[in-house]
């Protein structure tokens, strides 16, 4: 017979063992945000998350969701509670479309090392959300993103081709091919070596409908949007990016950047202008998953 003292140390055992642009992101489709976030909008008041990241990557399943919306619908997640503490989270979609290899073979970047030495110098910890064509062109700073308590990793599709119609240009996934194209992007990070990517899908453009949360149900994924756009794609200007994103920032705020140099040339500069500013005003940068915990996510 197992004892209640033995069955607390062989789960703590258990836990430890397992403890682990083009134009997207500067806007939202509203008229689709405001029908599926209104279906979907989660439940506040819920308990805080621990105030420092964990050390060790969590698995997915310990990972906090939303619950999904009516008919099952994937639900929709857009910034924390506003009553929870003076929390933010700093949010980077790594973009590449699947037909940009070229662009990058002829010296396009892509990436922003320049911007992640920025966040482990300031100690910010930051959720990065991934196109699987990006983590297949720059599979070493995904795997050591992937493998850094510092950062979460999230899903962005694979091809960052859009999931509605009429989408800043983006070209468009068919609704047959919405759920593959979202487990292709996961294949991509464990080929990369990402050890555990987290169930959370930003849709490219942030543009989605009922239809591609209809199509994306079945994965078990929270579609995480933001309240707060940085403008920081194509932008060149670090001073107005920065004063957009001071002058937008509430409590359990979302903002949304870019982890890309060619189509977001100052989103370091932004970094290292709003990080010391939001902390002199009280801020504590937590990633997703804290605030969706805090939002009432389940485990």
């Amino acid at each position: 017979m197992i004892t209640p003292v033995r069955r607390v140390a062989a789960l703590c055992a258990l836990a430890a063992a397992f403890a682990p642009l083009t134009a997207c992101g500067t806007a939202q489709d509203t008229r689709a945000a405001r029908t599926a976030d209104s279906a979907t909008a989660p439940a506040a008041g819920a308990r805080n998350a621990a105030p420092t990241p964990s050390r060790t990557p969590a698995a997915p399943s310990r990972t906090p969701t939303l619950a999904p919306g009516p008919a099952g619908l994937t639900p929709v997640f857009r910034n924390g509670p506003r009553t929870a503490g003076k929390t933010v989270a700093l949010t980077f979609d790594a973009d590449m479309t699947a037909d940009q290899g070229a662009r990058a073979a002829a010296g396009e970047h892509f990436d922003n090392p320049g911007l992640i030495t920025a966040l482990r110098t300031l100690e910010v910890p930051a959720t990065v959300f991934m196109t699987g064509r990006w983590a297949e062109e720059y599979p070493d700073q995904a795997r050591s993103l992937g493998r850094d308590p510092g950062f979460e990793i999230a899903n962005h599709s694979y091809s960052h081709h859009a999931f509605t119609d009429d989408c800043y240009g983006l070209p468009t996934v068919p609704e047959d091919a919405m759920r593959t194209d979202v487990e292709r992007a996961y294949t991509a990070f464990r080929k990369a070596g990402v050890p555990s990517a987290m169930p959370y899908f930003r849709f490219p453009g942030g543009c989605y409908d009922q239809r591609a949360l209809r199509a994306v149900s079945g994965l078990g994924v929270t579609a995480v949007q933001w309240d707060v756009v940085s403008g920081d794609a194509f932008a060149t200007d670090a001073d107005a990016v920065a004063r957009q994103v001071l002058d937008g920032v509430r409590p359990g705020s979302v903002v949304v950047m870019h982890c890309t140099r060619s189509a977001a040339p100052t989103t370091e500069q932004v970094v290292r202008a709003v990080v010391p500013e939001l902390r002199r005003r009280g801020y504590r940068f937590v990633k997703v998953s804290e605030l969706i915990a805090t939002a009432g996510g389940r485990r």
